[in-house]
């Protein structure tokens, strides 16, 4: 409505300023997808209701769309805003086959791709597991970035991260965050060496502690990353 327009419009004004001065790129996470319906039903009642019910299912994920296309438009149209985001670590064939994953997530990613290309921004996704099967899918739909490319938790190497996907979007990640509790500064060079040496030369490469830099992450980990990376780099 005009008061939630109102109120994004103002905060991005104060973004945009900070942005612009710092220098960097702002991300708008505008989109949920199955994350969302996953919320409201639960994983097995999403996963029953897709298979039991796959008419009634279709009715939800079009309510999820449709809501996030309108927050994805708006994103996509406010000056400062570089890339929207949707959420998909609930999208992954940890819970979908790839033909569910067709049927259901791909139509709605691929909407939301073609809208934020419309406006000049790009487009990216999370997911964390179930890159190698599903991640080209991905790409098919349109998706510039993606998180993340995570060798812990999804035992996908590297090494075949880019062969399959280095050429066709930018991937974030190359580390998990798990690394960087662990004290070992030994371990953390030699990942964030690894990553640079693999992803590095794509071009299209964010190195990132995947999933996120937590509460409870120590310091000494997140400068052990940094200066492996400058190391690096």
């Amino acid at each position: 409505d005009a008061q939630a327009r109102a109120w994004f419009a103002e905060r991005m004004r104060q973004v945009k300023a900070f942005a612009d001065e710092q220098g960097v790129a702002v991300q708008a996470w505008s989109a949920f997808g199955m994350d969302g319906i996953v919320w409201l039903t639960g994983v097995q009642g999403a996963v029953l209701l897709a298979v039991d019910e796959p008419a009634a299912f279709q009715v939800l994920v079009d309510i999820i769309a449709e809501t996030d296309l309108a927050r994805t438009e708006l994103a996509a149209s406010t000056p400062g805003v570089d890339m929207v985001v949707e959420r998909g670590w609930y999208s992954s064939t940890d819970f979908w086959s790839p033909r569910l994953f067709d049927q259901f997530v791909y139509p709605q990613v691929e909407q939301m791709a073609a809208l934020a290309h419309r406006y000049g921004k790009k487009f990216a996704y999370t997911m964390t597991t179930g890159v190698e099967r599903l991640g080209p899918r991905l790409a098919d739909a349109g998706v510039d970035v993606l998180y993340f490319v995570d060798p812990v938790q999804d035992r996908l190497s590297l090494e075949r991260a880019r062969d399959l996907l280095g050429a066709r979007m930018t991937l974030v990640g190359g580390t998990n965050t798990l690394s960087l509790t662990t004290g070992d500064r030994g371990r953390i060079r030699d990942e964030v060496r690894h990553a640079v040496d693999v992803l590095g030369p794509t071009n299209r490469f964010i190195l990132q502690p995947t999933d996120a830099l937590f509460p409870d992450t120590p310091w000494e980990g997140v400068e052990a990353l940094i200066e492996a990376w400058k190391e690096t780099w």
